[in-house]
């Protein structure tokens, strides 16, 4: 775009030159006529000649003055072509370098990200790691966890089985039935108190009102004499560990 406009400021300044050149041509023949027409020069062939003298003179005038004058335009013209030229470059080389300084940047700004992706990256597989090896951890705590939990429920009920297994080997022939309900109470006595010491506590349910979150109703009697939604009887005891239920009460519920 540059050029073009510069080209076309150099054709007007030349169409302005031969304008001018014209016009000294023209002037030069009036000189060359006002010449040969002076008073003084009488004759015809005095005439002639003045005129043509007149003629020649404003000719050769007139054809130095152009010559001259598209020697400058076409000289301005070359001086202008080679100034947009020269400018073109020098544009051309300043929007060279600035690319080349922002192509730079990017690079350095691009490295810089891919040194923090690295450092991420590297980041995110430590994390991994140490979480996968957290999972395995604390699989194993919980497995020891529950074997010493189990552990202790039975040691706690050893000394049961001990007291079972003495009065087996004191029943003879000549035990009453007595005393083998003596012996059977003094177990289950024992049994309740172990499950009490390790926190397991039973469910009451007889006379108490029916509570879906701890029994378990199987049957339904209508009774005038009880009141609503009471536990009647119980076929099987529940037990509950803190606020766990390990095994609901199986009960009779009237009205």
């Amino acid at each position: 775009m540059n050029d073009k406009k510069q080209k076309n400021r150099a054709e007007e300044h030349c169409g302005n030159n031969l304008r001018s050149t014209d016009v000294d041509v023209v002037a030069g023949n009036m000189a060359g006529s006002y010449e040969g027409n002076k008073p003084g020069v009488k004759s015809a062939s005095g005439n002639e000649t003045g005129t043509d003298a007149g003629n020649g003179a404003g000719n050769s005038a007139g054809s130095g003055a152009t010559n001259v004058a598209a020697n400058e335009a076409a000289n301005n013209a070359a001086n202008v072509t080679a100034n947009g030229t020269a400018n073109a470059t020098a544009n051309e080389a300043a929007e060279i370098k600035a690319l080349k300084e922002e192509l730079e940047a990017v690079k350095s700004e691009l490295q810089g990200q891919t040194e923090r992706c690295g450092e991420y990256l590297d980041r995110f597989q430590r994390t991994a790691a140490e979480f996968d090896n957290f999972k395995k951890r604390t699989a194993k705590e919980k497995e020891a966890l529950y074997d010493d939990a189990v552990c202790d429920v039975i040691r706690e009920f050893l000394p049961v089985i001990d007291n079972l297994e003495r009065a087996q080997n004191a029943v003879s022939a000549e035990s009453s039935a007595q005393s083998l309900k003596d012996g059977v109470e003094l177990v289950l006595k024992q049994f309740r108190e172990t499950l009490k010491k390790i926190g397991v506590e039973e469910i009451k349910a007889v006379n108490e009102t029916f509570d879906p979150m701890l029994h378990n109703a199987v049957m339904h009697v209508e009774d005038e004499s009880l009141g609503h939604s009471v536990v009647v009887e119980e076929f099987q005891k529940g037990y509950i560990f803190k606020d766990r239920v390990i095994r609901y009460s199986m009960v009779k519920v009237a009205n």
